[in-house]
């Protein structure tokens, strides 16, 4: 039988909560698997039935557990949490928690004009992890400040260390727009998802010391059940 300190400060729901959280990092409950039951944890601690389900609830709210109607609470699969919004780059934003991120060019840089008269080089790209395509991505390069960007080899590289090696350059701030959109049958189809399946959508327009909205970037970030993302303030190449 485990016992909790009943002199403490901290309530006995957050020291069990505590307890059954060190043995899910310790993986003495393994992800997918259920927890004991309220009926074990309670004969385990000798506490009442309200206090097991406090500390499921906090434990529900931090994520590490999830509760199934009819089958019990479950250990939930951990996902890495990608800071995909950083100006360390996307690339590098996934090789920092050792994930490899494979980035594929789906077209060559084109020469294309926006309405206020910029022009600047047009190219999408498809990131996948294990094979799994989770990112697209669609880049303008302001060809003022990138000029020959089509004579350089882009494919499977890291846009951010392109932009620093070949340009010496880094960007200094960004402004970003978040929102929800459904996939049009095009992306869906590259994302490998249903049409209309919804997606989060980054919109970016990252300044320079040189030039302001120097590159902008569209990308569609897939749900997905390994990987959550989430933002430093600042910016990113990609």
């Amino acid at each position: 039988m485990a016992d909790l300190n009943r002199s403490s400060p901290l309530p006995l729901y957050a020291q069990l909560a505590q307890q059954v959280e060190a043995r899910i990092l310790a993986g003495a409950y393994k992800e997918g698997s259920s927890i004991p039951s309220e009926h074990s944890l309670c004969d385990e601690f000798s506490v009442g039935r309200p206090t097991v389900r406090q500390a499921t609830d906090e434990l529900v709210r931090k994520g590490l557990v999830e509760r199934r109607r009819g089958s019990g609470t479950f250990v939930r699969e951990r996902r890495d949490a990608i800071d995909l919004f950083s100006l360390g780059g996307t690339i590098r934003s996934f090789e920092e928690k050792g994930v490899a991120l494979q980035t594929r060019l789906l077209s060559q840089p084109t020469i294309e004009t926006q309405s206020n008269g910029a022009s600047g080089f047009v190219f999408k790209r498809l990131g996948h992890v294990q094979e799994t395509p989770i990112l697209l991505e669609e880049f303008w390069f302001d060809a003022s400040v990138f000029a020959n960007l089509d004579s350089v080899g882009l494919d499977g590289q890291s846009l951010s260390s392109v932009v620093q090696g070949e340009y010496g350059l880094s960007p200094l701030t960004a402004d970003q727009v978040f929102s929800a959109v459904e996939l049009s049958s095009s992306q869906a189809q590259l994302l490998q998802v249903r049409p209309r399946s919804a997606a989060l959508l980054v919109e970016r327009h990252l300044h320079f010391s040189i030039a302001k909205d120097a590159v902008i970037v569209r990308m569609l970030c897939k749900q997905n059940q390994h990987y959550t993302f989430f933002q430093t303030i600042g910016g990113s190449v990609a």
